[in-house]
């Protein structure tokens, strides 16, 4: 009923940024809570950072005052954009949607994940 689409990942030397996106579409009346996640080799998934539908944020520790995440509410869309980029940033990063459907029906969605590498 609700398709994800991400993108905006790659490989980018140390320092340097990308911005990843994540568009949702279909049976949607209305998007709550957005977050990006990512899951590095060999660990857990964690949150890197979140945002209501009021416009709050946070943001895992590791990446405070680098990245910053962002939505587009008519276009169904989070956005993260990611600055000063490390080593430990490669991950896939996958995003989270709390989507409350046409029906009333309340559902979370997960992104397909994109993967991005921090390396020279």
């Amino acid at each position: 009923q609700v398709q994800l689409v991400e993108s905006g990942g790659g490989l980018v030397q140390p320092g340097g940024s990308l911005r990843l996106s994540c568009a949702a579409s279909g049976s949607i009346f209305s998007i709550n809570a957005m977050g990006w996640y990512r899951q590095a080799p060999g660990k857990e998934r964690e949150l890197v950072a979140a945002i209501t539908s009021g416009g709050s944020t946070n943001y895992a520790d590791s990446v405070k005052g680098r990245f910053t995440i962002s939505r587009d509410n008519a276009k169904n869309t989070v956005y993260l954009q990611m600055n000063s980029l490390k080593p430990e940033d490669t991950a896939v990063y996958y995003c989270n949607l709390e989507v409350l459907l046409v029906g009333k029906v309340l559902i979370n969605y997960w992104g397909q994940g994109t993967q991005v590498t921090v390396s020279s």
